[in-house]
């Protein structure tokens, strides 16, 4: 038998896929974890998404289609899994809420470029809001299972302490590892929130700072609302002087 990985298809391609677990992970996000039906591996790279096809038409007659980024490691198993927020009157999220565990969905994947490549891997200031960290955890715990020890900080930002997806999972991980730092920050924080407060691109100059001195050489990874996202780059290029090379983008509206 061949002990060589799996290679990644160029072209992505369209597979049928088993949800076998899923949970509710604050008021409004389901954690949904899948599985190929065939059995084979899902090779991907951590970052890259897929799209789910749904047993849905839209106005003009059309399969609906929605993307995912993939919230978690490649580990060379028929696994993935996505959070998922559900919007309001929004067809594919609210089919993925009211999913039953077995269902069978095809799938288009995987694609998408947002990835951090391990072998050249440089100190990471990885920037999200809601949803926005789900191809994070999938960085983070690919490259602490792998033995990285270069610096990875998340700064995550949400309203409240109950839409902090997986932050019990992030704080115990920052713990473990001296290497990975958890710094969530909360618009709307509670009395007794000893944590940051307030928007993230608030703090991204602080930390960028921080996290330069000591590596000059380091990139910055952006994922979440556009709003978000403008207001940390322009942080990061315009104030800061940062090369766009070291500034990674993924939006999410």
């Amino acid at each position: 038998m061949s002990s060589a990985s799996p290679t990644r298809p160029l072209v992505p391609e369209t597979f049928s896929a088993r949800l076998v677990e899923a949970r509710m992970m604050g008021p409004r996000v389901r954690h949904l974890a899948f599985e190929r039906a065939d059995g084979a591996p899902f090779v991907f790279e951590a970052g890259q998404w897929v799209q789910l096809i749904f047993p849905l038409t839209d106005d003009k007659g059309r399969a609906v289609r929605r993307s995912y980024s993939i919230a978690s490691p490649p580990l060379g198993t028929p696994r993935f899994e996505l959070a998922v927020t559900k919007v309001d009157d929004g067809p594919g999220s609210s089919f993925l809420h009211d999913a039953p565990v077995g269902l069978t969905l095809d799938v288009k994947g995987p694609a998408g470029t947002f990835t951090r490549a391990l072998e050249t891997a440089a100190p990471s200031l990885f920037i999200a809001t809601g949803t926005g960290v789900a191809p994070f955890r999938g960085m983070i715990h690919d490259a602490l299972s792998k033995g990285r020890t270069e610096p990875l900080w998340l700064l995550f930002g949400v309203r409240s302490p109950d839409e902090l997806l997986y932050g019990d999972e992030l704080t115990a991980l920052s713990k473990a590892n001296p290497c990975f730092r958890f710094e969530p920050s909360l618009s709307r924080p509670p009395d007794g929130w000893t944590g940051r407060g307030g928007y993230v691109q608030t703090h991204v100059k602080a930390l960028w700072s921080e996290l330069t001195s000591a590596h000059p050489g380091a990139h910055a990874y952006i994922c979440g609302v556009k709003k978000m996202l403008t207001a940390s780059r322009e942080v990061l290029r315009v104030e800061l002087g940062v090369d766009r090379k070291q500034v990674h983008l993924e939006a999410y509206d």
